[in-house]
């Protein structure tokens, strides 16, 4: 549909193919055609929708004017929409008010329905400024196109049994067809509630999945009292994990309290859903939780969504897992999440992974290579806590004397590592043996192992 014009062009007499201009319009002329386009859209505020008395009587709209609109609740009662012409006299810019249309309802459906209102003013006027074929994608790609439509629940109603019909023939755009029913309705069960229908291929397994989204805790609860298989019991508890909030964790409690073991990929499915939901509450309970529904919780599973919620900011949920898990779960984990807490001088996380029973089995020296100095205590604090040293750990003595760590090499030595088999490693290695670290160990050794005098034995007396 051609936009409306505030100025009136005609084809030349001279040159048909070019346009002249040919004055302005009155402004009851483009309201007229205004208010007839908005009626055969289904449109018009359902108060009133009146040009400003102003412009009567034949009066022009002025040269180079534009139009624009606002919308907003009113004082006491309805929403109210103004539109207004915009052009400049003796260089000043003017404003002036031209039309203005108002609904009796109130709430933000009303609102919403009066700016699309809006919208359509600003095209009939402005075009539609349709997608230009650089923005346009197909298939999953880019689309800037689309349109957006207010509906009457009698149009509702036909549209959304439209698209339930859809979503019991085509699962394969189920996630589209729930955007569309949500988008129109708010919340699909509510709806259908509402409506007094319910399809009869939307089964419970089906509406159960739709109350999740919708956040209908009753709902929920009233079907799951008919869904017995496991699969789908498994495939809730996926969604449930998945829905964050206080709902989402009282529906996963809910299914937690059936006595059965879910299948064991829908339950360590269940168990990432809640890491990605940033919920520790919910992670723990399925932790705590898993020795009763789930056949076995690898602490490989474990062990790689406490590492990604430390490593992307949600510490808080980290600690609850490892706090959630058992000593035996603990101890088979990697060593990467121990070593990164230690780089991050996170002493309350690495004292609380090693109270649940981690033991580093890597040498310090790794660790020292990685670290900032200003951590290095942290690793001091850990060798008080009584992890264990190799003997032979030469590599960490020799990290200690070349970062000058005397404290921490001292450390080292009193749990055991053996000095005299690094002095004679390093032996000719001046840039080693020369340093004030590397002689303050050897005097704390020597201390630790001072010589053995040899006691005189007492002759024996002659007669």
């Amino acid at each position: 549909m051609n936009v409306i014009e505030l100025e009136n062009w005609v084809p030349s007499k001279e040159d048909p193919r070019k346009l002249e201009y040919a004055g302005q319009p009155t402004a009851a002329e483009v309201f007229e055609e205004l208010k007839y386009r908005l009626e055969s859209m289904g449109y018009l505020p359902d108060e009133y929708f009146l040009m400003d008395s102003e412009w009567e009587n034949g009066r022009e709209i002025p040269q180079d004017a534009d139009i624009f609109c606002t919308t907003d609740y009113g004082a006491s009662e309805g929403v109210y929409l103004d539109v207004y012409l915009k052009w400049h006299e003796d260089g000043k810019p003017v404003a002036m008010s031209f039309i203005t249309g108002k609904t009796l309802g109130e709430n933000g459906n009303d609102l919403d329905r009066m700016f699309l209102i809006s919208s359509a003013i600003t095209k009939a006027f402005h075009g539609d400024n349709a997608t230009h074929a650089r923005f346009m994608q197909v298939d999953g790609q880019r689309d800037t196109g689309g349109s957006v439509v207010h509906l009457s629940m009698t149009e509702q109603k036909v549209i959304v049994n439209a698209l339930l019909s859809q979503l019991e023939r085509q699962r394969g755009t189920i996630h589209q067809t729930e955007e569309l029913l949500r988008r129109m309705t708010g919340s699909i069960t509510d709806y259908i509630d509402l409506m007094g229908e319910r399809p009869s291929h939307l089964n419970d397994f089906d509406t159960a999945v739709l109350a999740i989204r919708d956040e209908e805790l009753k709902t929920f609860k009233r079907l799951l009292e008919n869904i017995r298989e496991p699969d789908k019991l498994g495939a809730l508890l996926v969604d449930a994990a998945a829905r964050p909030g206080e709902v989402g964790r009282k529906m996963t409690v809910l299914l937690l309290a059936e006595p059965m073991k879910f299948p064991q990929d829908f339950y360590e499915s269940a168990c990432e859903k809640a890491v990605y939901s940033k919920d520790p509450e919910k992670i723990a309970l399925l932790i705590e939780q898993s020795a009763d529904h789930a056949e076995w919780l690898n602490p490989r599973v474990l062990y790689e969504l406490a590492y990604e919620s430390y490593t992307y900011h949600a510490r808080n949920v980290a600690q609850r897992i490892i706090e959630a898990c058992s000593r035996e779960q603990v101890a088979q984990m990697p060593e990467g999440l121990f070593k990164q807490a230690i780089r991050d001088g996170d002493i309350w996380f690495v004292e609380q992974m090693v109270e649940k029973g981690f033991e580093m089995t890597s040498s310090p020296a790794q660790l020292l290579q990685q670290i900032q100095e200003s951590n290095r205590w942290i690793i001091e604090h850990m060798l008080g806590k009584g992890i264990r040293v190799d003997p032979q750990d030469y590599g960490s003595l020799k990290a200690c004397v070349e970062r000058g760590f005397t404290k921490l090499g001292t450390r080292l030595l009193d749990l055991g590592v053996d000095f005299d088999g690094f002095r004679q490693q390093v032996e000719g290695q001046d840039l080693l043996t020369g340093t004030e670290t590397f002689r303050s160990l050897a005097e704390h050794w020597d201390d630790m192992h001072p010589p053995e005098v040899e006691q005189e034995q007492p002759q024996e007396q002659s007669m």
